[in-house]
């Protein structure tokens, strides 16, 4: 049996860090690898996600046209809208949704970009707003103005929501 231990720290003067979430993965079936065609014919070493149970965690995103390793053109509106759908695709193709996301990294190589980001960003969550981080980083694949990690839950489709 393997064993996931997700950890997280609690900020309080008093909490410190606790354990939130213990997931035993009994089932090697329960651990599956999703590598779309576009990304299989680029022959890059990771998957586009990995599912674990109902969770599902995605491998960092950038602007590219699917199945090239180019940027879509037009700076960083453009990318970022290519990112966000690179992302959904994912989502989809898996059985979840922007709806079902629950965490996203953004790392752009111009922080100071972060409010023209932030327009583009809502147009996608213009509800529910997953947990989010952000930093500045340079060097992205390919020259991206940004790089975006997101995960989600894929939900019980026996369950009514």
């Amino acid at each position: 049996m393997k064993k996931v231990i997700v950890l997280g720290c609690l900020l309080s003067m008093t909490s410190g860090c606790v354990l939130q979430e213990e997931v035993h993965v009994d089932k090697p079936e329960q651990v599956s690898y999703y590598q779309s065609e576009a990304m299989a014919a680029l022959n890059l070493p990771f998957s586009d996600a990995v599912r674990v149970g109902n969770m599902l965690y995605l491998s960092g995103n950038i602007g590219n046209v699917p199945g090239e390793l180019r940027l879509v053109e037009g700076g960083l509106e453009a990318e970022a809208r290519q990112t966000m759908e690179n992302i959904k695709a994912v989502l989809e193709a898996n059985g979840t949704s922007f709806d079902h996301a629950v965490k996203l990294t953004i790392m752009m190589d111009d922080i100071s970009q972060w409010s023209r980001f932030n327009e583009i960003y809502k147009e996608y969550f213009p509800n529910n707003k997953p947990a989010r981080s952000a930093f500045g980083a340079d060097g992205l694949a390919l020259g991206a103005a940004l790089e975006v990690e997101c995960i989600a839950y894929i939900p019980d489709t026996t369950e009514n929501d």
